[in-house]
């Protein structure tokens, strides 16, 4: 993906976005080539963030923890100082988050062509664990 020149750069994924992307840890593997750091935001609990990377295999700089997106992008701005934030998404509100806390917007389908990442069939996968989920292997 072109950069616009520059790595140092810190790229999240709103936890939406990475799932819609058919190997999310090619994916991340990839932007490490081209940035200083990257992760996960999202409102979802920390654990459905956590399960979904430790099932991908993904290494992430940085996640949002127990915040919201808005607070997680300007947590993680102040604390990965780097001359691009950019934030990917796939909506009109992760656009509005990213403006409001001073980020770059880059949607996921425009990411995705420019970096060449194939995006994931719509029949969405039901097997990563959502908020309310039950764990048969957990007392």
């Amino acid at each position: 993906m072109d950069s616009g020149g520059s790595s140092d750069m810190t790229l999240a994924f709103e936890l939406d976005a990475l799932k819609s992307i058919a190997d999310p840890n090619a994916v991340f593997n990839d932007a490490r080539g081209w940035t200083s750091y990257v992760g996960v935001v999202s409102d979802k609990p920390t654990y459905v963030v956590t399960n979904f990377t430790r099932k991908e295999r993904i290494r992430q700089d940085f996640f949002s923890g127990p915040r919201g997106v808005e607070e997680s992008l300007e947590n993680v701005k102040r604390q990965f100082d780097t001359e691009r934030h950019v934030f990917v998404g796939t909506d009109e509100e992760h656009r509005q988050q990213a403006e409001a806390t001073g980020w770059e917007y880059l949607p996921l389908d425009d990411a995705a062509e420019a970096a060449g990442w194939e995006l994931a069939e719509d029949d969405d996968e039901t097997d990563h664990f959502e908020e309310g989920d039950q764990r048969d292997d957990w007392p």
